[in-house]
């Protein structure tokens, strides 16, 4: 486990988590090995009963015995309300923000939390000042466009008093989140003055990182800056990969030569050809970082590409399946979540390919062992059912089946290892080679 560890009683947080999604779920189960005091909130209510009977709703490595010894020992409930305000010193808001075509954020949940915890605090009537810090992606400004005006509403002249209004953008990555979490590359601790915040201090107590204390829209760009950025890396080793392949250059060759040079080329990261980009961050925040750029009348014509790029790699990797395997052909899919160990499907690439191929009318069955069609939940469970509605038949576990059942396995991810592939053939689309 990579819990911390307090040392004092007073230095121990009551905490409400609200919005009990990948990152809500991830820092419950976090806060609650620091011996922090944590009430998970969420509207779905089989979230919140999962938790109470000592089971994650999300697939991720560590979360589930995280929260198993968390509601053994009492330190963790969740509930369908907020809790009264009276003894908490910290609420987390995680809710999601929705991305339109247009890189615009439905602002629906975060808005109505915000009222429901500015009237919870008021009606609470307590001395104590309330620290609540906000997660959840969204533009610069929003923090002083939206949020304070709404708990002002409630509290009026008691609102800097009252609450502690803070913006802090996580960095986890999915099946390594609770990893990520105790080791972040980074602390962002948004506030109105840029100055230190004392609760937030203690909860991050014992983590080590460099911490930047800086203002609200700071704070709200960051998130943008380093996915827009992710995205570009991928993005651009793709383009060159495919250049490799159309000039019979070994792409895993020409990225080895490239990252050598750490002088400039630096970070190794995001920069291997191989699958396109996809998940709950990526093509959501380039989405936005464009929405941003044009609202402010700022031309970004790389960014602009990337989705248009990844779009085009996704039909590469379609492409690269027609040539392996006539249509007709039987086909074993291997990774439909962006990434193995999850069960994330949000904008997966691995999805599209998987519905485009269903449409040209091959016979696709997919194994993926983090995937259970019966423990989706919320947007990840609409967004799969739009795309792949026939999922449950789909699904195939290890021992369902033969090698003779299929003339071709394609991997998308590193669920590949668990499958084993049983002598099939393997289309390796991690890897792009001539």
């Amino acid at each position: 486990m990579n819990s911390l560890e307090l040392g004092q009683e007073s230095d121990r947080l009551n905490v409400v988590v609200v919005g009990l999604g990948y990152i809500g779920v991830t820092a419950a189960a976090c806060l609650t090995s620091q011996g922090h005091r944590v009430v998970g909130v969420d509207v779905n209510e089989e979230k919140a009963a999962r938790i109470n009977a000592g089971i994650s709703p999300i697939t991720e490595p560590q979360v589930d015995e995280l929260i198993e010894v968390a509601v053994a020992s009492g330190l963790l409930r969740a509930s369908n309300s907020l809790p009264s305000m009276a003894d908490i010193d910290l609420v987390v808001v995680c809710v999601g923000t929705p991305s339109a075509k247009d890189g615009s954020h439905n602002m629906t949940y975060v808005a109505e939390s915000a009222r429901q915890i500015a009237r919870a605090i008021d009606t609470a009537g307590s001395s104590r000042r309330v620290t609540v810090a906000f997660r959840s992606t969204f533009r610069p400004g929003t923090m002083d466009a939206l949020i304070i005006p709404l708990f002002s509403d409630l509290l009026g002249d008691r609102l800097h008093d009252a609450v502690e209004l803070v913006y802090n953008p996580e960095f986890l990555r999915e099946t390594t989140a609770v990893e990520d979490y105790f080791h972040p590359p980074k602390i962002v601790i948004g506030t109105r003055d840029g100055q230190l915040s004392e609760t937030m201090a203690r909860l991050n107590q014992g983590i080590d990182a460099q911490v930047f204390d800086v203002k609200f829209r700071e704070a709200e760009i960051t998130k943008f800056v380093d996915n827009s950025w992710h995205a570009v890396k991928v993005a651009f080793a793709n383009e060159v990969g495919r250049v490799c392949a159309a000039y019979g250059v070994d792409a895993d060759a020409a990225h080895k030569i490239f990252i050598s040079d750490t002088k400039l080329n630096i970070s190794s990261y995001y920069t291997r050809p191989g699958g396109a980009f996809g998940g709950s961050c990526l093509p959501k925040d380039v989405r936005a970082m464009q929405y941003i750029a044009k609202a402010a009348h700022v031309d970004v014509d790389l960014i602009n590409a990337l989705n248009t790029s990844n779009d085009s790699h996704v039909e590469f990797q379609v492409d690269r399946v027609r040539r392996a395997a006539p249509a007709g052909s039987r086909i074993l899919v291997a990774g439909l979540a962006f990434k193995a160990g999850t069960d994330d499907m949000r904008e997966s690439p691995n999805v599209t390919l998987t519905s485009r191929l269903l449409d040209e009318g091959y016979e696709v069955r997919v194994f993926d062992p983090a995937v259970h069609a019966s423990s989706l939940v919320g947007q990840n469970l609409g967004d799969i059912m739009s795309a792949l509605p026939r999922l449950r038949e789909l699904l195939v576990e290890a021992g369902e089946f033969d090698e003779s059942q299929f003339d071709l396995v394609v991997a998308n991810n590193a669920t590949i290892d668990e499958l084993g592939a049983h002598g099939l053939p393997v289309l390796d689309l991690r890897s792009i080679r001539a």
